[in-house]
């Protein structure tokens, strides 16, 4: 048999690291019998993928009308390196005797690199290939992918730290007589927000009108636009839900305030900054569902997830029945100088399980002193094989081929939301 094992070993234990970094490791092959190789290559690869098909009506020669189906695909290459861990492109044979050989591998990730992502129609993945070049026979690969973030710090974002109203109103007009307005004011404190925090929402309904209000429901959702190259091409992933919650009703004539709050759950950062094929944008759904044969009210407030929290927001205190004031920031806590992330995720530099160095440029001391360290956990969002277009049938994925990548997800002790307020 020969190869009776390989195991990719990287020196993160959540296999996440951010762009700029270095990404140290260690392969380790296990035979069982003597196996003769030319040399041990390493491969590391960034690149972005889209793909999908389009089906539309031609008309042959003959006047006859046929469907065609083009396949339409995207591509993008961030870095690719290579090199030789044993022997090289022109050296001999070698015979490895049975037993576990380990060799240490190293590789600097580009600064500018897009986060990791998975999607319907295409991805940003990153993997790490380890190929036992054999003579005369077809080369044994095995391959596995690891997270990258680039990091957005929301504090570099003036917009994202303001408050943000929601108005909708309408009029109804019932058997010729014109009702008062039902009018659904939907407030939440900032726009920009991280993984594992709380999008708190107020919403004050004025029903006026004589049509009752059956619910108010709110939606975050998760809006992916995907690009092709040749021919140019572009296509819209079904709106994904990503969390959901409801409140009402509010009868005609009567007035409510509601206060709620939507946990945000492991997700990529907004924009895929640095890719060019696919764009990513959430937003929070309002629609007010109506009594009777009227259109509901609709709206939606833009969300920008990032990576490193805004500074000066404090976590939501237990809701009661009348809307809370915005919390302010504290200026102390102000930003000054970008984040760099030169330190892994969980290490000993200045931020330490913070994951990124957050030392301003002079080494005065950390910029966010009060941010709580991220876990990084996984998105629901995953690959089911990171297969690629370069893989054969002789390329095995280490574990069983599945990947959903590793975002910073952030702990607050959030206090748990109530009901909706009746």
């Amino acid at each position: 048999m020969g190869l009776k094992g390989c195991e990719l070993q990287l020196d993160n234990p959540w296999n996440t690291y951010y762009a700029g970094q270095t990404v140290n490791g260690q392969v380790k092959f296990t035979f069982d019998s003597p196996k003769k190789v030319r040399g041990i290559i390493i491969r590391f690869l960034g690149e972005a993928n889209t793909e999908w098909s389009e089906e539309k009506s031609v008309t042959t020669s003959e006047g006859k009308t046929e469907n065609e189906v083009t396949q339409l695909k995207g591509h993008e290459e961030y870095f690719k390196i290579q090199y030789y861990l044993l022997g090289g492109k022109n050296s001999s044979e070698t015979e490895l005797p049975p037993g576990t050989h380990t060799y240490p591998f190293t590789c600097a990730l580009p600064p500018n690199l897009p986060s990791s992502f998975e999607g319907e129609f295409g991805h940003v993945r990153y993997t790490i290939k380890v190929t036992l070049d054999r003579p005369w026979k077809f080369d044994q690969d095995m391959k596995m992918a690891f997270t990258v973030i680039a990091p957005v710090d929301l504090n570099l974002n003036p917009r994202v730290k303001e408050p943000f109203k929601l108005e909708l109103e309408k009029s109804f007009c019932c058997f010729c007589c014109r009702s008062g307005p039902l009018a659904v004011i939907t407030n939440i404190p900032q726009t920009g927000f991280v993984s594992g925090q709380v999008l708190p929402i107020t919403c004050e309904v004025d029903n006026t009108s004589n049509v009752n209000l059956t619910a108010v429901k709110f939606e975050l959702r998760k809006l992916v636009t995907f690009h092709t190259n040749q021919p140019r091409s572009e296509k819209r992933e079904s709106k994904v839900i990503i969390a959901n919650l409801s409140v009402g009703p509010v009868n005609g004539g009567e007035s409510r305030t509601f206060t709620q709050q939507m946990e945000i759950p492991a997700l990529p950062p907004t924009n895929l900054l640095n890719c060019g094929i696919i764009a990513l944008d959430y937003d929070l759904h309002v629609e007010c569902e109506v009594s009777g044969p009227h259109r509901n009210l609709t709206g939606k407030v833009p969300i920008t997830l990032g990576t490193i929290p805004l500074a000066g927001v404090r976590p939501p205190t237990q809701f009661t029945d009348a809307p809370s004031a915005v919390q302010s920031e504290d200026p102390s806590l102000a930003p000054t100088q970008p984040v760099s992330p030169a330190s892994p995720p969980g290490g000993d530099g200045v931020g330490g399980a913070l994951g990124w160095n957050v030392a301003d440029s002079t080494g005065g001391g950390s910029l966010y002193p009060n941010i709580p360290p991220p876990q990084f956990v996984e998105t629901q969002y995953r690959a089911p094989t990171i297969a690629g277009r370069d893989d054969s049938e002789h390329t095995q994925m280490i574990g069983d081929g599945a990947f959903a990548p590793r975002y910073p997800t952030f702990q607050f002790n959030n206090a748990t939301a109530p009901p909706a307020s009746q």
